[in-house]
């Protein structure tokens, strides 16, 4: 399973398929109208939420691109950080939503694309250690 996170992992096509259902999910979640989300009961919640989105964001990509190359990650924190940025904005450009620009929410989603990236390299360099044994 941890082939999954190397170079030449044999699901790359299935992670680029859930990277972009995932991405597409993150939009439907966040542009969702305010008022059709459910009341849960959890301290912070949505910041969890945004957290787990993003993180799950960075991971997908780094799973359908798999490497740990700064000339990848940092591009891709920074495409995680215009995604949170871009969709708060927009829902602050449509108050029908019933959603507000939270800068917080756009801070949970630089952290959990952070995550992301760091599980992802840690299991990358796992792999390495691990082939780099067997052999």
């Amino acid at each position: 399973m941890l082939q999954a996170f190397s170079n030449n992992s044999p699901y790359k096509k299935r992670a680029r398929f859930a990277a972009i259902l995932w991405t597409l999910l993150i939009f439907v979640l966040c542009l969702m109208p305010g008022k059709e989300i459910p009341d849960v009961n959890v301290p912070f919640i949505d910041k969890w939420t945004h957290l787990i989105l993003f993180g799950g964001f960075s991971f997908l990509w780094l799973c359908a691109y798999p490497t740990r190359r700064f000339a990848f990650t940092v591009p891709l924190f920074l495409i995680a950080a215009f995604l949170g940025w871009l969709t708060e904005t927009l829902q602050g450009m449509f108050p029908s939503l019933g959603r507000t620009k939270d800068v917080m929410d756009m801070l949970a989603d630089g952290i959990g694309a952070t995550i992301g990236i760091i599980l992802f390299c840690l299991l990358y360099i796992r792999t390495e250690k691990l082939k780099a044994n067997v052999k």
